[in-house]
């Protein structure tokens, strides 16, 4: 392995991961919380608009809600929406989101609330039809997402839970980075996937001994290095060892499906990476969003 290459790697990884930390401290005071989307509107007592104002501010919401960007978005999610509701006739629908900063959606420039605000403000943009409690805390590993779900208000979450949704990982392989930097090795990354693996397994039990009936989704690693780091082969390596790990427990678990996420973005025109070049921005929220769709409601 070309050591110094990969020690450069981490060294921007490391980089970037100050940025985004400063980014995020910035930015917590002012994020809205996707239960409270009330919070997203200007107060409507502040200012006072003509006629003519409202019809153009009017006139431009229409524009954008018909680019042709948000319309094919909106369509692919309103079919897919139908079949989850077919799927679960007769009750109410709950979907619990747990995890890390890419369940809190850390990185949307909108506000939206990453890929689980975009589900929720799709699918219940004219009626109720699904509710949304997201757990996501940036920064969570394995170990300590193991010790917040026996909070009470995630346990009593899941209990009720039909769908749950499930991003960690990402930060077990910075601790690697972390504690390693000085004398990086592939075979540090190896030791802490089979500690990963372990991990993974007992979040999933547990979530199953809280509730056996609901579906859980578990969203595999993409690889942000390779806008950089096309040619190290060992970075794209430990992204799919993990990958597999994810596939191996799901593959124990009747009702545990893993979602390939790393695909979406791989060789893309489309900017789908914040400006921390780590978390996705809002296009590559939306394109995990859809296709948690696509296997929610297969």
């Amino acid at each position: 392995m070309n050591k110094r290459r990969l020690v450069l790697a981490v060294i921007l990884l490391l980089l970037g991961a100050g940025i985004f930390f400063i980014v995020d401290i910035w930015n917590e005071k002012d994020q809205v919380t996707i239960d409270n989307p009330s919070l997203q509107q200007e107060s409507e007592e502040e200012t006072h608009t003509t006629e003519d104002e409202d019809t153009e501010e009017q006139k431009i919401e229409e524009d954008t809600d018909n680019s042709p960007l948000t319309t094919q978005f909106k369509d692919v999610i309103t079919e897919a929406v139908q079949g989850t509701i077919d799927f679960f006739t007769n009750k109410e629908t709950r979907v619990v989101a747990i995890g890390d900063s890419l369940t809190q959606g850390v990185g949307d420039e909108t506000g939206e609330g990453g890929y689980i605000g975009i589900l929720d403000n799709t699918i219940n943009k004219n009626k109720q039809l699904v509710r949304f409690d997201n757990f996501g805390k940036r920064g969570n590993r394995s170990d300590q997402l193991l010790k917040r779900i026996e909070d009470p208000e995630i346990s009593t979450s899941i209990a009720e839970a039909d769908i749950v949704l499930l991003t960690v990982g990402a930060n077990d392989i910075m601790k690697v980075v972390k504690e390693n930097f000085t004398n990086l090795s592939f075979q540090d990354f190896v030791q802490e996937r089979i500690a990963y693996e372990e991990r993974l397994e007992e979040i999933i039990s547990t979530v199953e001994s809280i509730n056996g009936n609901a579906d859980v989704y578990l969203l595999g690693f993409y690889n942000p290095f390779e806008q950089y780091f096309d040619d190290i082969e060992e970075l794209g390596i430990i992204v799919e060892d993990w990958n597999r790990t994810g596939e191996a427990v799901a593959s124990n678990h009747e009702n545990l499906t893993f979602i390939p996420t790393v695909d979406l973005f791989t060789n893309t025109d489309e900017n789908v990476f914040a400006e921390d070049k780590f978390h996705p921005n809002y296009n590559g929220y939306q394109r995990i969003a859809k296709r948690v769709l696509e296997y929610v409601t297969q």
